[in-house]
């Protein structure tokens, strides 16, 4: 006879679980390292190792959130708790890289190519609150939401992670603005797609444009 917990669904604390969770965790250390750096740089003595620390920890915390979902699917070990852990986790991981990688200056002799400009970090804050504000709106007048993936977030996503590398990596074959402008503008339009979208559900679910009787 079945008990409970041979449903996946329950079985809170699954190895998938377990990786994601310690995806997290180097989230600080990964701040850390890299805050650490740029403080070196600042002082006129970079030390390298902190900078190849932080590279490391943020590769590995990236490449981990594939093997978290290739075990959940492996091992059937799908559960509630990692449906919420893993966006914590990619989101966290994401926007720890552009704050930080913002406030903290990573090239010594060039400073356009060790840091963002503000507004960066300020586009993709503000995408993913109106975004998390508009989620929680649409959950409590229709009871439910339906996010559909669109390939300009995915395109945004792997704009904002290049553009990440590309100051990590201090690359200088193509400035960094274009390339933050080019994450930038898919963050924007990417943010304008999926408000589109709730507005929609919205509409069809009565709570927008209502005539009167």
């Amino acid at each position: 006879m079945k008990t409970p917990y041979n449903y996946p669904s329950l079985r809170v604390m699954t190895t998938a679980n377990k990786i994601t969770v310690v995806r997290i965790l180097m989230i600080p250390a990964f701040v850390t390292m890299a805050i650490y750096y740029g403080q070196s740089i600042q002082h006129g003595a970079p030390l390298e190792w902190e900078r190849f620390t932080a590279i490391a920890i943020f590769l590995i915390a990236s490449l981990s959130d594939g093997v978290d979902g290739y075990v959940a699917r492996r091992y059937n070990q799908r559960s509630s708790l990692g449906v919420i852990l893993d966006p914590i986790a990619d989101k966290g991981l994401l926007l720890s890289g552009i704050i930080t990688l913002s406030i903290s200056n990573w090239s010594e002799g060039d400073p356009d190519y060790g840091k963002f400009p503000i507004w960066f970090p300020v586009l993709v804050i503000s995408r993913d609150a109106i975004l998390f504000v508009g989620t929680a709106v649409l959950y409590l007048l229709n009871g439910k939401v339906h996010v559909k993936p669109n390939w300009t977030g995915k395109v945004a996503t792997v704009l904002q992670m290049v553009a990440i590398g590309w100051v990590m990596l201090q690359l200088r074959f193509l400035p960094l603005l274009y390339v933050v402008i080019g994450a930038g503008f898919f963050t924007l339009i990417s943010g304008i797609v999926y408000m589109a979208d709730g507005v929609r559900q919205l509409q069809a679910a009565g709570h927008a444009h209502a005539t009167k009787p």
